[in-house]
């Protein structure tokens, strides 16, 4: 049977305010760190999902979802894969030729990844549509050597919609004066940005345009994927396998930015273990208040252990005293880090109309507002993480109130 003794003094004592100013100073400060540290470590876990979740969707605007390397004829890639493209999941298809060249203006040069499309056979391409920052993707017609860059690659080569730049390919052409680099002269059509690395490393032009500049003839490198939900592309990715022609290779865009998001990753890792230290301040407030009152309650404890209360009994007041505070200031960082992070950006919004001033200016940043993506299993990570400091905060100051003796204590009492 529980014993109901500890229970009832611990919590007593927590709302003791008899000439206890500075115990009780110290246990408030405890709470509220304690409070502060798990509210703030679930805000900014939520704030890094939510920058994780905007970069990979419009990343994935631009970046294939699945793709199928295997050169094959350019009219017999839909019967080549046509058990690929009968699954469920794949929405789009769309054949590519790519290569690496290097982009050159008077003002400069930059190395990038030329990669030839079919706007009018690639749904995937559709969606560059809704990135496009200047121009438009009806330039990238057959023969007519248009160009879309990323921003970053546009800005680094200082060239805008309608200026040309010259595309050099590592292919050798040999003529009867000597050998030399092929070269063209590509016209700026449109510019798209997602905001990542994506957006200095990429060029589209069009599919014929690629395979001439290539000498590819009918042939392309292969064929890439729309999924109807690209967060199962590993699912869908072991779905396909069995399905895939002789000697084709399938990568997922989880793959291709494995390099991105284990940075995003890692950096979300060491950002919660640096905010978990506020945690472990609280915790260490805790000790501290509840040797100080283990200190002052010397002469209650001895009376309790003449009265017959056990070792057990004196250990059990005092982990429920550091518990209820260390519990109820997770408790209440939990609940408002929840509200905060679920309101969190029509909250920034309400402060920038109210002072006028705008935290993430669109011209800028590639976002308007704070992302804030609420997940559940932070939360809980968060709160047992909370819990367990709390429970394990007690034991040492429980533990010397546990061994006061009572016959020592009152040999001096009067």
């Amino acid at each position: 049977m529980i014993n109901p003794l500890p229970l009832f003094i611990g919590l007593r004592y927590v709302r003791s305010k008899q000439s206890e100013g500075f115990f009780s100073i110290v246990s408030g400060l405890s709470f509220g760190a304690m409070t502060l540290g798990v509210m703030a470590l679930i805000i900014v876990l939520s704030v890094m999902n939510g920058f994780d979740r905007e970069i990979k969707t419009r990343i994935l605007n631009v970046v294939p979802h699945l793709t199928i390397e295997h050169p094959m004829p350019l009219a017999g890639w839909r019967e080549t894969l046509a058990p690929v493209l009968d699954h469920p999941d794949v929405v789009a298809a769309s054949p590519y030729v790519e290569a690496q060249g290097m982009l050159s203006t008077g003002d400069g040069f930059e190395g990038a990844s030329i990669q030839g499309l079919d706007p009018a056979n690639a749904a995937t391409l559709a969606l560059l549509a809704d990135s496009l920052v200047a121009g438009s993707l009806d330039g990238l017609g057959p023969g007519e050597y248009g160009v879309v860059l990323g921003s970053l690659l546009a800005r680094s080569l200082k060239v805008m919609t309608g200026d040309s730049v010259l595309l050099t390919l590592p292919e050798m052409t040999v003529t009867p004066v000597g050998v030399f680099p092929r070269v063209k002269r590509l016209r700026v059509v449109g510019v798209f940005e997602v905001g990542a690395q994506v957006d200095g490393g990429i060029a589209f032009i069009h599919l014929v345009d690629a395979q001439r500049l290539l000498r590819t003839g009918d042939a392309i490198q292969g064929v890439r994927l729309g999924l109807a939900d690209p967060f199962a592309v590993e699912r869908v990715l072991a779905e396909l396998a069995p399905g895939l022609p002789e000697g084709a290779r399938a990568s997922s865009w989880q793959q291709s930015l494995r390099a991105l998001f284990d940075a995003i990753k890692m950096e979300k890792l060491v950002v919660g273990v640096l905010l978990a230290v506020i945690i472990m301040v609280a915790a260490f407030n805790i000790v501290a208040s509840l040797v100080l009152m283990v200190a002052d309650k010397r002469k209650d404890i001895a009376v309790l252990r003449a009265m017959g209360a056990t070792s057990a009994t004196v250990t059990g007041i005092f982990r429920v005293q550091g518990a209820a505070v260390g519990l109820s200031g997770v408790l209440l960082g939990t609940v408002a880090g929840c509200l905060l992070a679920w309101q969190l950006g029509a909250i920034v919004a309400f402060f920038e109309g109210l002072l006028g001033v705008a935290v993430f200016d669109p011209e800028i940043y590639f976002i308007s507002e704070l992302p804030s993506d609420l997940q559940w299993p932070d939360v809980a990570i968060v709160a047992g993480l909370g819990v367990i400091i709390s429970l394990l905060a007690t034991l040492y100051p429980a533990w010397r109130a546990g061994q006061v003796s009572p016959a020592e204590v009152l040999r001096y009492e009067h």
